[in-house]
């Protein structure tokens, strides 16, 4: 009888939801679902963006929904290389391909900025991304705070300073899918989007959250004439999935287990830096993610390949130049590390 596929390779979620996610679904009122919201009699797109208002503290009118970070990132990315002049977007050398893919689907060019490893992380190259904007004058400045795949962050100051070194016709859009990894402090968010105009947040509930096929997504912008138009744009007129908005505020009041979650995350990176880290031709990278990046030597990929097919585990094999010998982990369920694990270490020793 084959094992149950363990899922390692897109970075979902291997735990149960909160309780609070369970009865958010369980007591929904389904006669909602015959209604369109009524929230938009108070000038509000959603009850969600109005308890995030509340969280954050930031006006309701600078956030933004979408079906997933996926969703706000395309949305952002076709209105401002589509709204005239450059149609340029500048993005991290390793990340996400989707990001390329969504500037193509309106005719827009990408660049990749410079990206290099330093130590057992990557970092960005501040002063060669400085001449890089000053000479191409971007639309977008696309940054990943954590990086998907290499796993690295940014502190909110460095964030600012990006925000610094662009003109103010130039957007910055920044991918945070992953942020809530790295801490629970929000209020750099808040200072962003009141200081500066051209700035655009991507949030999800698909990863610190664990809620991928929720499809739900959030963002906040900064004030001015050019992010209202973008916020008009962007906003449902009839409304957003009033289940989906139940769950999602069900989720974000449930802290204290996904930070248990991530507790457990945080001694599987412990792990691997211990046991795989050593091997000879290894390498493992810092993360603040819910992943780990792991160099391997090439020649045993075929047998890394099928030992993980023998467990019936999936994980994600770069293929990117540059990053070609390396495989991107999910971090799951302590059984599932503890798994993927001794893979390795029994592969490595056939050296």
């Amino acid at each position: 009888m084959q094992q149950d596929m363990n899922f390692l390779d897109r970075n979902e979620f291997n735990f149960e939801p909160s309780e609070e996610v369970v009865k958010a679904f369980k007591n929904f009122d389904i006669k909602k679902l015959c209604f369109y919201t009524r929230i938009y009699g108070e000038g509000k797109k959603s009850i969600f963006s109005d308890f995030l208002s509340e969280r954050y503290d930031i006006n309701e009118q600078q956030i933004i929904l979408g079906y997933g970070a996926e969703d706000l990132l395309k949305q952002a990315v076709h209105y401002f290389l589509t709204e005239g002049g450059s149609k340029t977007m500048l993005i991290p050398k390793y990340s996400w391909w989707y990001y390329k893919s969504i500037a193509d689907e309106v005719a827009g060019t990408t660049l990749q900025y410079p990206v290099y490893e330093n130590g057992d992380t990557f970092c960005y190259d501040f002063e060669g991304l400085k001449a890089m904007v000053d000479e191409v004058k971007p639309k977008i400045l696309l940054v990943a705070s954590p990086n998907n795949p290499t796993g690295n962050g940014l502190e909110p100051s460095e964030l600012e300073r990006l925000l610094q070194m662009v003109q103010p016709s130039t957007i910055v859009l920044v991918d945070e899918a992953y942020a809530s990894f790295v801490s629970d402090d929000t209020s750099y968010v808040k200072k962003l989007v009141e200081t500066y105009s051209n700035v655009v947040i991507c949030r999800t509930l698909s990863k610190f959250y664990g809620l991928p096929g929720l499809r739900m997504g959030f963002g906040f912008v900064g004030r001015g004439e050019e992010m209202d138009r973008f916020t008009r744009y962007s906003n449902k007129y009839l409304g957003y999935d009033r289940l989906s908005e139940e769950i999602a505020i069900a989720a974000l009041k449930s802290e204290e287990h996904y930070r248990h979650v991530a507790n457990v995350m945080q001694e599987a990176r412990e792990m691997y830096n211990r046991e795989i880290a050593p091997l000879n031709g290894f390498k493992v990278y810092r993360s603040v993610a819910n992943f780990i990046l792991i160099k391997y030597p090439i020649e045993l990929k075929e047998a890394l390949q099928q030992a993980f097919a023998d467990q019936s585990y999936k994980i994600k094999f770069m293929d990117e130049p540059g990053i070609n010998t390396h495989m991107r982990i999910t971090l799951g369920r302590r059984e599932q590390n503890r798994t993927v694990c001794d893979t390795i270490l029994h592969i490595a020793k056939q050296q």
